[in-house]
């Protein structure tokens, strides 16, 4: 039998926050072994929508956003590629007057967090966005958030890692981990063995099977993002758009990148499997999205959708991910269960995570993710 791979840190999950955790902590001068089932970025990190976008968040989420941000706007001097990041701006729109009052005071809510939102309607509305259907009451406008390419995010940091020393190991699944004799124990499928003082499970879908290993379940459900672009357009759309609303059906959001395609995603979950690995797109639901988009903007209506898809990715029921140490195992951390908008607190996420495991603490507060809020109540 061979000996086991030992390093400071192991990182299980190359999804985009992995990726970035790896490469902050060999910034930090942690060695890291960065181990991922499939491919860096394969699953959820590279089938969503691809928002970079703060409005609309869970207020408390709000700072550990801003540092992500920051980062996202500094890609190209920290990792040498910038995944197509384009800060365009970001608008919310309503149909009512209820939602209108929401999103008015949620940009009173959100101005204490560093986070300043333009509240437009009326005339001035349809001046700036004369592209806006007729429903259209109302909208908050981010003009520093934007959007990426999924696609190229997570590979990109996972590639930063490896030149910053980070070992990274793909097609390699993950079948126990256990604390043993004081460390870390880490057994993948093909019988290698890996071992560390500190662990890090940043699995998506399947964080909670691992989490499971260590007493500490929680109530993950997996659902797939119905998502589908259209063919290329010239170029119009600047801001990634979105409907602020209480019926999901109404919950459409979609973006033109710089190629002319039109990404859509929302108004409906599809079905995924984390024993499969599979997720599908229903037929219906794009129709759906299609109808959706042209409310927002009618001129989109004789557009035709060219390739449609899907991904596995996890939701808890108070929509909050886990985040931050283990409430039971010292030197476990966990940064799972994003529910379908990790994307934009991806390097974020990786940066604090990295500070914590090597620090015992972070500046950005991370105590509402906490994961002992689903421990069972004692027998």
């Amino acid at each position: 039998m061979s000996e086991p791979f030992r390093t400071d840190v192991i990182v299980v999950g190359g999804g985009i926050m992995g990726a970035a955790a790896a490469f902050f902590l060999r910034r930090r001068g942690k060695s890291v072994a960065l181990i991922e089932r499939a491919l860096i970025g394969q699953q959820a990190s590279g089938t969503n929508f691809g928002n970079v976008r703060r409005q609309g968040r869970f207020l408390r989420q709000l700072p550990l956003a801003n540092r992500s941000r920051d980062i996202w706007g500094r890609l190209n001097e920290l990792i040498g590629e910038d995944a197509e990041f384009l800060a365009s701006g970001h608008l919310r729109v309503t149909y009512d007057d209820e939602m209108t009052a929401r999103i008015e005071t949620y940009a009173r809510d959100a101005l204490p967090y560093g986070l300043d939102l333009q509240i437009i309607g009326g005339n001035r509305l349809r001046e700036r966005f004369p592209f806006l259907g007729p429903e259209v009451r109302a909208g908050s406008y981010a003009p520093h958030d934007g959007h990426a390419n999924p696609r190229l995010a997570a590979p990109a940091f996972g590639r930063a890692a490896r030149r910053e020393g980070a070992s990274v190991f793909e097609r390699t699944e993950i079948v126990a981990v256990e604390r043993d004799a004081g460390t870390f124990r880490v057994e993948a499928a093909d019988g290698r063995v890996f071992r560390a003082e500190q662990l890090m499970i940043a699995a998506g879908a399947w964080g909670n099977r691992l989490s499971e290993q260590f007493g500490e379940p929680v109530p993950l459900v997996t659902h797939g993002p119905q998502m589908a672009v259209t063919e290329p357009i010239p170029y119009a759309l600047e801001p990634v758009l979105g409907v602020s609303t209480t019926k999901l059906e109404e919950t459409v959001y979609f973006r033109q990148v710089k190629r002319g395609n039109i990404v859509i995603g929302g108004a409906a979950r599809g079905p995924a499997s984390a024993d499969t690995q599979r997720a599908s797109v229903k037929p219906e639901n794009t129709l759906l999205q299609f109808t959706q988009i042209t409310r927002v903007v009618p001129a989109l209506a004789r557009l035709n959708i060219i390739r449609v898809w899907s991904g596995v990715e996890s939701y808890l029921p108070d929509d909050i991910p886990i985040m931050g140490p283990s409430a039971k195992v010292p030197g476990l951390y966990y940064a799972f269960g994003f529910c379908g908008h990790g994307f934009q607190l991806g390097p974020g996420v990786g940066d604090v995570m990295a500070e914590l495991i090597s620090t015992g603490q972070t500046t950005t507060p991370i105590e509402p993710f906490a994961i002992a809020r689903f421990a069972s109540a004692p027998a």
